[in-house]
């Protein structure tokens, strides 16, 4: 996910679940749920392994056949791919709220604050038990805002954007 955090405002009121300009009514909601998404540690490691054999074997040959530059390179490049590998194993979990309305699953709200949804999820269950209760607003202040990619099968990718409240738009880069 791109980085970006922003706060995003929930609502319940009369019998209906406001994010942010996104109204669900609460008659209609099923099932209310979280989600998480972590980064995959193992997959990190061995795409680094890979890559970093790659750069010692290729850096190799290019300091026999072109001196000592060529090894300059190689060292740079080598701790780029050590960067990445520590930018991607150091990113958090992004909790989401999963609502379920006729049958169509909606990531609703991610956020980086794992209470932000399980105070959501009670909230919008309590509301849907007792649909007559007061108005209740919940700011959710560690909204994760940007790209959502999902993949499917081995190699394949998409990109859908995401505003850090309602369901993810397809699109492409």
């Amino acid at each position: 996910m791109a980085d970006g955090n922003a706060t995003v405002q929930v609502r319940v009121q009369e019998g209906v679940l406001w994010i942010q300009g996104e109204a669900y009514p609460l008659r209609n909601i099923s099932h209310v749920g979280q989600r998480v998404l972590e980064v995959d540690k193992g997959a990190a490691w061995k795409q680094f392994i890979r890559r970093a054999l790659l750069c010692i074997v290729l850096g190799a040959i290019a300091v026999a056949i072109f001196g000592n530059l060529a090894g300059i390179l190689a060292v740079v490049v080598f701790g780029l791919l050590v960067w990445q590998l520590v930018k991607t194993i150091s990113r958090p979990p992004v909790y989401g709220l999963v609502l379920n309305t006729s049958g169509i699953q909606r990531d609703a709200v991610w956020s980086l604050d794992h209470q932000e949804i399980e105070t959501l999820v009670f909230e919008i269950t309590k509301a849907i038990g007792r649909p007559d209760s007061g108005p209740v607003t919940i700011n959710i202040k560690e909204a994760v805002v940007g790209d959502q990619i999902k993949m499917y099968g081995a190699g394949a990718i998409g990109v859908a954007q995401h505003s850090g409240s309602g369901d993810i738009r397809g699109g492409g880069r």
